[in-house]
């Protein structure tokens, strides 16, 4: 077993490996190396319920801050690592500390994906991403009376329009996409957010480029869209990018680890050095059940996969073969889903109720099986919904969609 276990990344990964480590009985050293100046925090406050005001910040952080101290983890912050040495055994610290490992984990994490086009280095364009993004992006939105355009009309731009409606600001999103969240939900699911999210004021520019910003003085006031004569400037207080996130792999990459959209990893989350794991968004893991590379960044997976590499790290057998899970809440919508996006691209759309209500389940079925469940407004049946997916089971599509039948007895 190894003797000193360092862990590089300050989120819901790195904690989670770091408690599991406990819990399965390790008593070496465990360094927790966090780049950010905070103990290690969950993400989806920052766009939920701390960005629009009904939680406080505290709910982000995964472990009270005497946490660490009492379980002798050895919490390093704003600790940011600019190399490994394989060779030794050893990563180094922007300070010039050298902290020696026998096992190493990297969480390392995703940043937003950026914007380069013209304007876009101008004050008041705002992504979304650290404690601190969020807490400038709230104080901006609580005042309300703004004209705030998000761009990007995914899961991060829906969730961050929503909240910027609630403060009574004026919002519209815009997207290359023809319907929001057409890549995950397909057309028809989509529509069903496109509406709810107008029914409360937010209007929607798809299908459209986004191609430079106008800037006075050195801040945003408008976002340019289209091309040639079909171009035009939507004016805008304040923006909001949420175009998704790329992986950090710099550290893996500078090592000579094997990279492929994120850090390639095997199910047990060994990267190509069998010394190092990965976890969390910056892990690209092979998945048993889709037979692929899977690279999943909500939060399920990360807590999921802190579980894994702390097993791995301790030279137990794991292997990452969860489903994926995530949820949001928009406006008066309230949704799990679990499922493998993969297998969901050519699959029929089973409705237990009707999606007009906004209370209702999506099954997503190929080769009659279902593969991904989304239950809206519809609560305490995601375990039903996931041991579906997990029994791989034939179905019958009537029963499916009878709300009277049990899922059990689907």
């Amino acid at each position: 077993m190894a003797d000193r276990i360092v862990i590089v990344g300050g989120g819901l990964a790195a904690a989670t490996a770091a408690t599991e480590l406990r819990k399965r009985g390790f008593d070496g050293s465990i360094r927790l190396l966090a780049g950010e100046p905070h103990p290690p925090y969950i993400r989806p406050p920052l766009s939920k319920g701390y960005l629009t005001g009904s939680e406080e910040l505290s709910a982000a952080f995964v472990h009270p801050d005497d946490w660490y101290g009492e379980h002798d983890v050895q919490l390093s912050t704003s600790a940011r690592v600019e190399s490994i040495d394989r060779a030794a055994g050893s990563v180094t610290l922007a300070d010039g500390e050298v902290v020696e490992y026998d096992r190493l984990l990297l969480a390392t994490g995703a940043e937003p994906r950026r914007l380069s086009i013209p304007g876009s280095d101008a004050r008041g364009i705002h992504y979304l991403r650290t404690v601190e993004n969020s807490e400038e992006l709230r104080a901006e939105l609580a005042g309300g009376s703004k004209r705030v355009a998000v761009v990007g009309a995914g899961w991060i731009g829906l969730e961050i329009a929503a909240a910027a409606r609630g403060y009574g600001n004026e919002v519209v999103v815009i997207g290359r996409e023809r319907i929001p969240l057409e890549g995950p939900l397909g057309d028809e699911l989509g529509a069903v957010f496109q509406r709810l999210h107008e029914s409360h004021g937010v209007r929607f520019e798809l299908d459209t480029a986004t191609t430079g910003f106008r800037v006075d003085e050195g801040r945003v006031t408008g976002v340019r869209i289209g091309e040639g004569g079909s171009a035009r400037t939507l004016d805008a207080d304040l923006v909001v990018v949420g175009v998704g996130a790329i992986p950090s792999t710099e550290l893996a990459e500078a090592a000579g680890l094997t990279i492929d959209n994120g850090i390639r990893v095997d199910a047990s989350l060994r990267t190509s050095d069998e010394r190092i794991f990965a976890a969390g968004d910056v892990a690209n893991a092979w998945h048993p059940v889709l037979g692929a590379y899977l690279r999943n960044e909500h939060w399920a997976t990360a807590k999921a996969s802190g579980k894994v590499a702390a097993a791995g790290l301790m030279g137990e057998q794991a292997q990452l073969d969860a489903i994926p899970y995530f949820y949001t809440d928009q406006f008066e919508l309230g949704m799990e889903y679990s499922g493998y996006g993969p297998l969901t691209r050519d699959a029929e759309v089973v409705y237990r109720g009707d999606p007009a209500s906004l209370e209702f389940i999506a099954f997503w079925v190929a080769d009659g099986r279902v593969v991904a469940g989304m239950n809206v407004n519809v609560w305490d049946v995601n375990d039903q919904v996931q041991q579906l997916i997990g029994s791989r089971r034939e179905v019958d599509r009537t029963r499916l969609a009878d709300p009277a039948i049990p899922l059990a007895e689907v």
